[in-house]
C-alpha cells in the first residue's frame, strides 16, 4: 500500500515523497481515510507507530482547503500529556505545513517556562495548537486564546492523560469546545477510565487497532543480565566500557535515582545527565539535545521519557530499574530498535527482582535470555515467603479478612520497590 491510495492531495503526496515518507504504517493506512472521511476515530497505537502522521497529515490537509482566516481562530487542537511529546508533535506539523501550506501557523504551548513568550506568540492568532492541558487552561484564563472555532480535536497518548492525574483539566477544556467537531482519540491501552472517556467523546468511532508492541520490539534484542543490586551502577559502567556503548538510556523508578546514578557516572569520567519532570523545561531540552547530538553519551530518566521520546539510531536501552508492569516495559524498550533499525534492551535482574521480570515475561509472552557478566555475579538470595505465605502452602489456614492480604501483584511490586530504594 502507498499514501497515494489514502485519499491525501497531490501536494500533500509530493511533500511526503520529499521528506522520505515511502509507505504507510498499518494504523496510517487505517486512520487517515477514516479522518478525511470526517469520521471521528477510536485508535489503539503507542508511540512509534506512526501516529502523530496518522493524524497529522489529514489535519493538514483539511486545514489547508480552507484559508486561514483572519484573525486566525483555532481550528485543530491536540492534547498531550508531555512537554517532550508535544515539542516533537509541534515539529511535524510544522514540517509538514511548511511543504503544503506555509500559511499556516502551528502553535505548541507547554508548562514548565514562562507563560509570556507563549501569549506574545499568539497575538496574531494560531490555526493549529499542540498543548499540554494545564498551559492551554493557562493561556485560555489570560484571554490569549479561544476554542470556540475547533473543528478537530485530538487527544494523543489519552490513558498517560489519565494517569498524569489531568481528567479535572480535560473536563474543563472540553466544555469550551464547540459540540459540532470531530474527535480523534489516540491511546496505547484502554482502561476502564479510558474507554469511559472515549464514550462521552466520541460519536459512533470508526475503531483502529495496531499490535505495536510485536512490531516494535521484534527488531530489539533483549536481554537479561543477572546482577544484585547493589552492583548495577559499577555493571553499567563495566558495559558502557567494554561494550563500546555509543549512546545509552538508562531507565530508573525516581528522580533520585535519576541524579545519584548520573553523579556516580559522571565521577568517573562519563559524559552522563539525570532526566526527569522536575527538571526545568530548558535544562530538559539542552539534555535531549546534548544526547540526539552525542555530546552526552548516557541519560539516566524516569518514566516521563518512555513515552514521546524519540531519538534516532539509539543503539541501548537499560531498565536499571525494572519498570512496574508489562506496558511500560514496551514502551521503555520500543525506544530503540526505531524506523527499522536494529536496537538493545538490557534489562538488570536481581534474585529480589526476578519473579517481577517472569512475570513481565509472562505478560508479553516473552522469554528473555539471562546471563551474568564475569565480575557481577549475583550473589544475594530471593526474599524468603512470609510464614503466613509458608503456612498457606502447606495446605493451613491463614485466616485473616478477605481482601486485605495482599496480592501476588502487590508482593512482587514491593520486591521491586525495596531493590529499587538501595544504594547502587
Amino acid at each position: 500500500m502507498s499514501f497515494s491510495t489514502l485519499g491525501l492531495s497531490p501536494t500533500l503526496l509530493r511533500a511526503l515523497a520529499g521528506l522520505n515518507y515511502t509507505q504507510p504504517t498499518p494504523v496510517q493506512a487505517a486512520a487517515i481515510p477514516l479522518i478525511l472521511a470526517g469520521r471521528d476515530v477510536l485508535a489503539s497505537a503507542e508511540t512509534g507507530s506512526g501516529k502523530t502522521a496518522a493524524f497529522c497529515l489529514p489535519i493538514l490537509q483539511m486545514l489547508a482547503a480552507v484559508p486561514s482566516n483572519r484573525p486566525r481562530r483555532v481550528r485543530a487542537l491536540i492534547l498531550v500529556p508531555t512537554r517532550e511529546l508535544a515539542v516533537q508533535i509541534g515539529e511535524v506539523a510544522r514540517q509538514l505545513a511548511l511543504q503544503v501550506a506555509p500559511e499556516l501557523k502551528v502553535t505548541v504551548v507547554f508548562g514548565g517556562v514562562s507563560i509570556n513568550p507563549q501569549m506574545m506568540g499568539l497575538r496574531s492568532g494560531t490555526d493549529w495548537v499542540v498543548a499540554t492541558p494545564g498551559r492551554l487552561l493557562d493561556l485560555i484564563d489570560h484571554n490569549a486564546l479561544d476554542l470556540s472555532a475547533v473543528q478537530t480535536l485530538v487527544l494523543d497518548e489519552a490513558d498517560r492523560l489519565l494517569d498524569l492525574g489531568f481528567d479535572e483539566e480535560l473536563k474543563r477544556i472540553l466544555a469550551l469546545l464547540p459540540a459540532r467537531r470531530q474527535n480523534l482519540f489516540f491511546s496505547a491501552t484502554l482502561p476502564a477510565p479510558v474507554q469511559s472517556l472515549a464514550a462521552g467523546l466520541l460519536q459512533s468511532p470508526a475503531r483502529v487497532e495496531v499490535l505495536p508492541e510485536v512490531l516494535e520490539i521484534s527488531a530489539i534484542a533483549q536481554l537479561v543480565i543477572e546482577v544484585d543490586s547493589s552492583r548495577r551502577t559499577q555493571l553499567l559502567r563495566h558495559l558502557i566500557e567494554q561494550r563500546k556503548w555509543s549512546r545509552v538510556l538508562v531507565f530508573v523508578a525516581t528522580k533520585h535515582a535519576a541524579e545519584m546514578v548520573a553523579d556516580k557516572l559522571r565521577k568517573v569520567g562519563l559524559e552522563a545527565e539525570p532526566f526527569h519532570g522536575e527538571l526545568s523545561q530548558g535544562k530538559r531540552t539542552q539534555v535531549l539535545l546534548d544526547f540526539k547530538n552525542s555530546d552526552v553519551k548516557v541519560v539516566i530518566a524516569t518514566d516521563v521519557a518512555a513515552r514521546g521520546l524519540d531519538v534516532a539510531l539509539l543503539p541501548v536501552v537499560v531498565n536499571y530499574d525494572l519498570p512496574r508492569s508489562a506496558v511500560d516495559y514496551v514502551h521503555r524498550i520500543g525506544r530503540t530498535g526505531r524506523a527499522g533499525e536494529s536496537g538493545l534492551a538490557v534489562s538488570f535482574v536481581s534474585p529480589a527482582t526476578e519473579a517481577h521480570f517472569r512475570l513481565i515475561e509472562k505478560r508479553q509472552g516473552l522469554s528473555v535470555p539471562r546471563e551474568q557478566v564475569a565480575g557481577f555475579e549475583p550473589t544475594d538470595v530471593a526474599p524468603v515467603l512470609a510464614a503466613t505465605e509458608s503456612r498457606s502452602a502447606a495446605g493451613e489456614s491463614t485466616g485473616g479478612i478477605k481482601g486485605k492480604r495482599p496480592s501476588k501483584k502487590d508482593k512482587l511490586r514491593a520486591a521491586a520497590q525495596q531493590t529499587n530504594g538501595e544504594d547502587a
